[in-house]
């Protein structure tokens, strides 16, 4: 048996959750509503605040599905009740962020400034010119997004130069060695 699967999720005050017809699963919470249709051949259980993911029997399949299917409501309910964030930082000289209405406003080196838009599912705040923080309740959207603006300069390996998640660590190369 899975043990992803198998755990329990507990469901906090003043969130709701519903499972209607084919697995379709909504959420709802302090933070917002998120729907997703889970695949049909899993058993999901609501007894006393407590939902569980079952698996119908033992095949490849319904065994890779079973973790995952569990693991995508619990990032629903996480996502209702505190949300996701991404930190992004920049580096480089004269590389900086600002924000400018619903806009993010990169300068990257380019000839030209980079602005990508926020829509309504994700916040974008920026703390300072070197500092990019993205919002959301849908993890996958948050990441999705946060590595969208990542490809508009990727870290090089050179300098660092570029925008890098928080904890990402970038591994240096030595760059050439002239003639003496």
């Amino acid at each position: 048996m899975s043990r992803i699967g198998r755990a329990p999720i507990t469901i906090p005050a003043g969130v709701e959750v519903k499972v209607e017809g084919k697995n379709h699963v909504t959420v709802k919470g302090p933070k917002g509503t998120l729907v997703r249709d889970i695949v049909p051949q899993m058993i999901i259980e609501i007894n006393e605040g407590v939902l569980t993911v079952k698996r119908p029997d033992d095949t490849k399949e319904n065994r890779s599905l079973h973790g995952l299917s569990r693991t995508l409501i619990d990032n629903m309910v996480t996502g209702v009740t505190n949300g996701f964030e991404k930190k992004l930082e920049i580096n480089g000289v004269g590389y900086r962020a600002s924000k400018e209405g619903k806009e993010l406003v990169l300068n990257l080196g380019y000839s030209h400034l980079v602005k990508v838009s926020e829509n309504d599912d994700i916040q974008i705040d920026v703390p300072d010119a070197n500092h990019i923080v993205i919002k959301g309740i849908d993890k996958q959207k948050v990441g999705q997004f946060a590595a969208e603006v990542r490809s508009k300069r990727p870290p090089e390996p050179y300098k660092g130069k570029g925008i890098k998640y928080d904890y990402e660590v970038i591994r240096r190369k030595e760059g050439k060695t002239g003639a003496k």
